[in-house]
């Protein structure tokens, strides 16, 4: 697309969000809400933990799609450059001769990566599609009602989407046409990974050499472009320049951090799934056993999520996200079952 169709295109974004800041302004709370829910940590933190006690393919799905969408959101984000609205507005031309309209930030609007596509669309669509189908999945042995109950999930998948696609156009981090090809991006993944199976039976050497290959892969491409010139991490700068506030503007937001803490949610899956407490706790299928994996993650996982890695030093912020990110799936996979299962089977010896 030619600048001047982009620029117009653009201009129609920032139209967009000041149409929504102006009018539903009421509805700021939801759509500031919309926007943390869409974010991946809560797949990470809540619907991992729920599903992979639940039913474990589902889970490893999740990860496997909510990491790979992730990692290639990134890639495409380095390749487009994509702008976002809070930043363009002020600096180009197109308003030139004309009033400049005016978009409100808040602490969600600061990001510091290109904008195109959007994560938490590509995100929040790649990880719902995945739901959408597994659940449909199961319930196809079920042919009474099915037809109703698809409709519905289907109903409600598009309802997120176009939730999510608003909250991220209101906040000014996205142009419309960014959230949209988000959508169908992180669609398109979910149902590539809906017809993979070797994620299921993948050995820790494949984790190994599948995380080792995406890390090095975006590092060798970011190295690569900036010896001849290019600079991945311009938006750095505009992002601390436009933004109104500074502490708004969060290093967990740059695209290493993103790219650090998917490659250690992924490795730790490996390390989680290839260890010894998981060989030895996946023996029980009983249901109270899977009740008290799914509270106890919860509940530990929402307090691990509370330490947050210091921000002085970019190389340690970097190194403990990744530590961070690879300890929460070991510890939902093998070491929470693992004591469950010690507890209710110490628990079971005593009552008898």
């Amino acid at each position: 697309m030619n600048t001047a169709g982009l620029s117009l295109l653009d201009g129609f974004g920032v139209s967009s969000t000041n149409y929504l800041q102006t009018n539903y302004q009421d509805a700021q709370g939801l759509f500031l809400w919309v926007s943390w829910a869409a974010d991946l940590r809560n797949t990470f933190f809540i619907f991992f933990p729920l599903w992979f006690h639940l039913r474990a393919s589902v889970g490893i799905k999740l990860i496997w799609v909510a990491v790979i969408g992730d990692w290639l959101n990134l890639v495409f984000k380095w390749i487009l450059f994509g702008e976002r609205p809070y930043w363009w507005v002020h600096e180009s031309p197109y308003y030139a001769n004309r009033v400049v309209p005016h978009i409100e930030q808040y602490p969600m609007t600061c990001e510091t990566g290109p904008g195109s596509p959007s994560g938490h669309a590509m995100g929040a669509a790649g990880v719902y599609y995945t739901l959408v189908t597994s659940i449909l999945t199961l319930m196809s042995s079920k042919k009474k009602h099915a037809t109703k109950k698809s409709a519905l999930l289907w109903t409600l998948f598009w309802g997120v989407q176009v939730c999510v696609c608003l909250s991220r156009v209101f906040i000014a981090a996205h142009f419309p046409h960014q959230v949209v090809a988000g959508v169908l991006t992180g669609m398109i993944v979910a149902e590539a990974f809906n017809r993979t199976q070797w994620i299921y039976n993948a050995s820790m050497k494949k984790y190994f050499y599948t995380t080792l290959f995406l890390t090095s892969f975006a590092v060798g491409f970011y190295l690569l472009l900036k010896a001849v010139g290019v600079d991945l991490l311009w938006t750095i700068e505009k992002a601390q320049k436009w933004c109104i506030r500074s502490e708004w503007v969060h290093l967990d937001s740059t695209p290493f951090a993103s790219l650090l803490r998917n490659m250690g949610t992924l490795f730790g899956l490996g390390l989680g799934l290839h260890s010894p407490l998981y060989t030895e706790s996946k023996k029980s299928s009983n249901k109270w056993v899977k009740a008290g994996c799914v509270v106890s993650s919860l509940l530990l996982l929402h307090l691990f999520d509370s330490f947050k890695p210091p921000t002085h030093t970019a190389a340690l912020f970097y190194l403990l996200s990744f530590c961070k990110s690879a300890t929460v799936p070991l510890i939902s996979v093998s070491i929470i079952p693992y004591c469950v299962n010690a507890a209710l089977g110490l628990q079971n010896k005593k009552s008898v």
